[in-house]
């Protein structure tokens, strides 16, 4: 069987989205002759801890870790925060009004640690594997990021071993949604930018997951051949969709961080609006948002009157997250309303599809979220100023529920199971290492 190395900096224990491709990809990859080693820190840092992922880690994959130093500690005593306290990414000011501290730390995160704070792994990394690999050689590479530090890891161990070498995407680097509010100066920016273009240019081939940040990616560095595989759901996630129990509730449920861009202000006046309109909403709504919320949503909440209706949960494991989605009448995927919004599709959007539930959607209606929906027939989806539509279609699935008819539907999502595309990245492997003499 032929072997990879996966560098990622999110791993179990670690929870959250960042880490869910990977684990789902190294799970099915081997029914298509690939054998992952994973590499990653013995103590990064995490927002959030997901013990329940530990059981999709097969007991015989080989993990490598080794440790690294990162200045969130420092960060966190000059914010004033507890050493326990959790940094999640994408928050970059959480509150009513960014503190002259807040400033400063963004300043500091955006021009200083470039790409990012995992910048202190990389040559460690890259002297630890270069050993490591002519000890136990491998037939190709994979890089996955963010954190981008990933990728020059991957870069630095390509370069020193003449292994070919995938970079995969699960974001974009200078056209992330929280890049403008990094306060870089022109210095700081043009770095980024020229790492990125090394990246694009260097890697043997290049994965993207949605169709727009591959024309981004392609108009950034002019090469034709990067690829799209999509993140997915794992249908064995959802085996028990049949049999689940639904809310007894009219339930609306996000599951998932919800930042300053992704607070849908058009959604708490369409809710409002349809209170209004049809009273005996009232006994049946439940909002459920599930994860780490702004401060902006909760205030959202009470401005519109809805804190009677809104259950706010904490971070889940994964297995208890997907249970929720199976429950809800509705799933509720919000897309950041920022300059990328077309090129973003939310992991959770194929997990939503998974569940057989009916999703509500808020986004731009020529992105690619909205192509994913409309291919599967998942749902409705509206823009960020059409409350009168999305106030339609809340009444129009409270209707369905009122007649036990509410019921989801999603044609073709095959093509978005975590097998299917681990399939697809291992042709891709096929690819990089026989054009080596590899196979």
């Amino acid at each position: 069987m032929k072997k990879f190395l996966l560098i990622t900096y999110y791993w179990p224990p670690a929870g959250g989205g960042g880490v869910m491709r990977w684990v789902k990809m190294t799970k099915y990859i081997r029914q298509y002759g690939w054998e992952p080693i994973v590499y990653t820190p013995s103590n990064g840092e995490t927002a959030a801890f997901d013990e329940s992922l530990a059981k999709e880690v097969a007991p015989d994959l080989q993990v490598v870790k080794t440790p690294i130093w990162e200045p969130y500690q420092l960060y966190k005593q000059f914010l004033g925060r507890k050493k326990e306290d959790k940094i999640y990414s994408g928050f970059i000011n959480e509150g009513k009004k960014e503190s002259l501290a807040q400033k400063i730390s963004v300043f500091i995160r955006g021009n200083f640690f470039i790409p990012d704070a995992r910048m202190f792994w990389i040559k460690p990394s890259i002297k630890y594997l270069s050993k490591y690999l002519r000890d136990h050689p491998v037939d190709a590479i994979v890089s996955t990021g963010p954190p981008h530090s990933m990728h020059l890891i991957a870069e630095g161990v390509h370069r020193a071993t003449g292994i070919p070498w995938i970079a995969d995407f699960r974001d974009p680097w200078t056209n992330i949604d929280f890049y403008k509010d990094l306060r870089l100066s022109s210095w700081a920016d043009a770095r980024h930018k020229a790492l990125e273009q090394k990246v694009l240019t260097t890697a043997s081939r290049v994965v993207a997951v949605t169709w727009r940040s591959r024309e981004e990616f392609v108009a950034l560095c002019g090469r034709q051949d990067i690829a799209v595989i999509p993140n997915g759901f794992d249908d064995a996630d959802f085996t028990q969709a049949q049999t689940a129990v639904l809310d007894a509730d009219f339930s609306i449920a996000h599951i998932g961080s919800m930042n300053k861009d992704r607070n849908p202000e058009v959604f708490w006046q369409a809710v409002q609006a349809a209170l209004d309109e049809a009273p005996e909403l009232k006994n049946h709504l439940k909002i459920r948002l599930i994860g780490p919320t702004d401060f902006s949503v909760r205030e959202s909440v009470q401005r519109y009157g809805l804190q009677n209706h809104t259950e706010f949960i904490d971070f889940v494991p994964h297995a208890e997250a997907v249970k929720y989605q199976q429950q809800s009448q509705v799933n509720l995927l919000l897309i950041n309303n920022s300059p990328n919004a077309r090129t973003i599709i939310p992991g959770k959007l194929y997990e939503y599809l998974g569940s057989g539930r009916p999703l509500l959607a808020i986004g731009p209606c020529d992105s690619d979220s909205a192509k994913v929906i409309e291919l599967t027939k998942g749902g409705a989806l509206h823009n960020y100023e059409d409350v009168q539509g999305l106030k339609n279609s809340i009444l129009h699935f409270f209707a369905a529920y009122q007649a036990g008819a509410l019921q989801g539907s999603a044609e073709g999502i095959q093509q978005f199971t975590r097998r299917h595309l681990a399939g697809e990245f291992a042709g891709l492997l096929s690819e990089v290492s026989s054009a080596l003499g590899k196979v």
